[in-house]
């Protein structure tokens, strides 16, 4: 596996994540609003590392693992 190969898996990782705790928020899981805002946060964090991640591939021109 190359690197363009294992950080397109990472990003589709790290996305799958985003949208299971998406639902989960959506559905009404969160117990209460301390789970509630652990998931957001948990959300906002994956989303931002997948920002940077965009966004360094995009500089070194990978850019189609970046749309994955």
């Amino acid at each position: 596996m190359d690197v363009v190969d294992f950080l397109s898996r990472y990003q589709k990782t790290l996305q799958t994540r985003v949208d299971d705790i998406s639902i989960s928020v959506t559905s009404g899981s969160a117990s209460n609003m301390e789970q509630y805002r652990a998931m957001i946060g948990e959300i906002q964090g994956i989303t931002y590392a997948l920002d940077e991640l965009k966004s360094l591939l995009t500089k070194a021109n990978y850019d189609d693992a970046s749309s994955t």
